[in-house]
């Protein structure tokens, strides 16, 4: 039956009592979702706050267990500005549900968002089949992957789960099994539609347990081989390469489908190795069965734009795990790979992030530090022949799902830029740079640190952790600067906070649940963050000439001994036109003869009159220039002395309160003199003890308390994981066994019923025999005892001689 969402004419008590005239536009941090808590907190999440990339904000409500919708009107009225609608739409999953949701995402469409929990997955669509009650929007909500993560404290867990970038309908989850997934909800969200079992040490050569132990995953950007790549980051900082992974049914550029196939005809199949001319062509037969209209390309081409995925696997080969990638120039031995000597703890997050022509990638250590490599070559798609997948057909012979092992194999060239495509190398990392972000010192586990990408500028990387938010601008990269012909030389990322959240150097737990990076086409950018206490905060990002260099004037003014400026700038209160003073006035040349005129004849008026306008010209004119221009800046100079008596009574005011401060600072100096001083004789007291005057530990204990440091900080919680992965696939394989043997038990004892009968029935027929016998046995031994009893009787009865 279908449910339709348009109000009746009637009023009903189910109608929302919010209707769209009512809507009512607030700033962001003043909306009544995030001021009406009263100081309510939330702990332990990761991020709560989701955005489509248009114009809805997801809030999940951790109490109510529901989900808020929020319009947003972005630089309205004024670019620094972020309104939202209120009251926000309510969402509500149409089943109960009964685990806590640390993590929500959105889809490419906005059709569905992903309930990340530390149990369970689930996913809730926005805008499917709905019906509304009361307020609120009941919204069809399925779990993903049930049979797969069970809800056991020992079973497999759930590390990274990710909406695949290229389709609407695929999940990619990472678990603790080291098993990367990749779910179709749109064809069954129980079963996994292709299955990667990661196997990154080859046998013999296990060295510790953190290099099997995964972290996180990254999905590839737009660019050649990077668009069909999965990232995988471990914990002791390797980070290996799946490619190709192509969801069965997504959409791709044709034209660019069209760049990467052409490169495999152009530079492979031509080549002189045998390796690059095996390797081009499995990577051409695989693009020609996934995408048949490559083939077609010339007749077909032009009018396509887009090109659909078919369900395809090389029947004779799987792939393999590309790495660990290492950096040019490292050396390939074992446990230097990934790691970094500035780097501290363990690996806990990684992003892709794709700038023009550079694949960037970023690790976050718990220790506080950010690992920035480039990518110094091409990815390319490599396969192992002789291992060929399991795959999941109908009836139709048409792929349903596959799975593979993908082991890495041993390269030659690990490190090194190699200019001959092709060959199966995985391509090397170019460091730019190691951020330490200068959080406290933990004792304990270390830091949690999430990676995002600035919408607007991809060249801004934001860190959230628990001493705040910081903001990362790459400077350098490596091949977007020579192709614009940019400075070769490598300069270092700036870092900049944003929020800072340390209390006198020191944090202990986390301070925000949300956070997201907002654009718009205007080109202004903004932050949305959510703390603990539930406030929200939101900064404008600014992003204009924040890449260029930055410029210094070498002709600078001369600074006096005193470090002020001899050239002082001098507000224009009074013109220097009127501060000269007049003109000088040139008297006319006059005649020896003028002086015996007589002043009221006509030629001494004449003369009178000429030398009076000149006069008056010249300094009455002055005169009413300076007094008009005094006029003019007599309120000027009124605010400016009025400001002056202000800061100076600022500044008195300042100087008492200082004097007042004062005996108490003293008496606060006073006391932590006597606190050094005491601090000093203890010190002197515990250095005459005599375990003070220990010998210093040697090079090799060192090293070896550097190992066991390690070992508790990161192989520790590894071999856990490990064992706990280990505990939930035995468990399974048994509860399999079993299963298969109670079949094949079942179908022994149908095919062998007649048998069984007939012996049944000839051991029945002996055994009534033999109960024949017997029961004849018994009585004749009971009568021979009744006998014995009476004739025993018999003869203590006689009497004695």
């Amino acid at each position: 039956m279908r449910i339709t969402l348009e109000p009746s004419s009637e009023t009903s008590p189910s109608r929302s009592q919010t209707p769209k005239d009512e809507v009512e536009w607030v700033p962001l941090p003043k909306h009544p979702l995030f001021t009406a808590h009263g100081g309510a907190t939330v702990s332990g999440y990761r991020n709560i706050l989701a955005w489509d990339g248009a114009s809805r904000l997801y809030f999940w409500d951790t109490n109510s267990r529901i989900l808020h919708r929020l319009s947003l009107r972005l630089g309205d009225p004024d670019p620094s500005s972020v309104l939202a609608s209120s009251p926000s739409k309510v969402l509500q999953a149409d089943a109960e549900l009964d685990f806590d949701v640390h993590k929500i995402s959105v889809n490419r469409n906005g059709t569905a968002i992903l309930l990340f929990g530390s149990e369970r997955l689930s996913v809730m669509y926005l805008y499917g089949r709905a019906s509304k009650n009361d307020v609120n929007l009941i919204c069809r909500t399925i779990t993903v992957g049930s049979q797969t993560y069970s809800t056991g404290g020992n079973d497999i867990r759930v590390l990274q789960a990710l909406w695949h970038p290229y389709s609407d309908t695929h999940l990619g989850i990472l678990s603790s099994d080291s098993v990367f997934r990749l779910f179709n909800l749109a064809v069954d969200p129980l079963q996994p539609e292709q299955e990667y079992y990661l196997q990154p040490v080859e046998p013999g050569r296990l060295r510790n347990a953190s290099s099997v132990c995964p972290v996180d995953f990254s999905f590839g950007g737009d660019h050649l081989w990077d668009r069909f790549s999965v990232f995988i980051l471990f914990s002791n900082g390797a980070i290996y390469v799946l490619c190709p992974v192509v969801p069965f049914g997504s959409l791709f550029k044709c034209e660019s489908l069209v760049e990467i196939y052409n490169d495999a005809h152009t530079f492979g199949i031509i080549s002189a190795n045998s390796v690059a001319a095996s390797n081009s062509k499995l990577a051409i037969s695989w693009l020609e069965a996934a995408f048949p209209e490559l083939q077609n390309q010339d007749t077909e081409g032009d009018s396509l734009s887009l090109l659909r995925a078919r369900a395809y696997s090389l029947f004779d080969a799987s792939l393999v795990l590309q790495g660990p990638l290492q950096r040019v120039g490292q050396d390939g031995n074992g446990d230097s790979v990934g790691c970094s000597t500035e780097c501290e703890g363990r690996a806990v997050s990684f992003l892709y992030n794709l700038v023009s022509k550079d694949s960037i990638l970023v690790t976050a250590w718990s220790g506080g530090q950010l690992q920035i490599d480039a990518l110094a070559d091409e990815i390319q798609p490599v396969w192992c022949v002789g291992s060929p997948p399991r795959l999941r057909v109908d009836s139709h012979d048409q792929i349903l799902g596959l799975a593979m092992i993908c082991e890495s194999i041993t390269c030659s060239s690990l490190g090194k830029v190699d200019h001959n495509a092709w060959l199966g190398n995985p391509p090397p990392l170019l460091r730019l740079a190691i951020v330490d972000l200068a959080l406290p010192r933990r004792a304990e586990s270390g830091y949690n640190i999430s990676l995002f990408i600035d919408m607007l500028m991809p060249e801004r990387i934001f860190s959230l952790h628990d001493g705040g938010i910081d903001s990362i601008v790459l400077h350098f990269l490596p091949f977007t600067s020579q192709s614009n012909g940019k400075d070769d030389t490598m300069k270092t990322p700036s870092v900049h906070p944003v929020l800072n959240t340390c209390q006198s150097g020191y944090s202990s737990e986390p301070s925000f649940c949300g956070f997201v990076s907002l654009s718009d086409s205007f080109g202004y950018s903004w932050i949305v963050a959510i703390t603990l206490s539930l406030e929200c905060v939101v900064l404008e990002m600014k992003s204009w000439n924040l890449l260029l260099p930055v410029s210094i004037d070498m002709e600078k003014k001369p600074i006096s001994s005193e470090g002020v400026s001899k050239e002082r700038d001098i507000p224009t209160i009074i013109s220097k036109e009127l501060l000269s003073g007049p003109k000088e006035v040139l008297v006319p040349h006059a005649s020896p003869s003028l002086r015996s005129v007589a002043a009221d004849s006509i030629e001494g008026r004449s003369t009178l009159h000429q030398y009076f306008k000149l006069f008056h010209e010249t300094y009455v004119e002055y005169g009413h220039k300076v007094y008009l221009e005094l006029k003019h800046h007599a309120p000027q100079l009124n605010k400016i002395i009025n400001d002056q008596h202000s800061r100076l009574g600022e500044a008195q005011q300042k100087l008492l309160n200082v004097e007042k401060k004062e005996a108490i600072l003293q008496k606060r100096l006073d006391r932590a003199i006597q606190m050094h001083n005491s601090l000093e004789e203890r010190l002197q007291q515990l250095r005459n003890l005599p375990c003070a005057h220990k010998k210093p530990l040697s090079t090799a204990e060192r090293q070896f308390k550097s190992e066991l440091d390690r070992f508790k900080e990161v192989e520790l919680d590894a071999l856990h994981s490990s064992v706990d992965a280990v505990s939930a696939r035995l468990r399974r394989h048994l509860q399999a066994s079993k299963a298969n043997q109670q079949q094949k038990t079942a179908g022994k004892k149908i095919h062998a019923v007649d048998s069984q009968i007939s012996m049944l029935k000839s051991s029945l027929e002996k055994l009534s025999l033999v109960n024949t016998d017997n029961s004849k046995k018994v009585k004749l031994v009971e009568s021979t005892l009744r006998n014995k009893e009476r004739s025993s009787g018999k003869e203590s009865s006689l009497p004695l001689p």
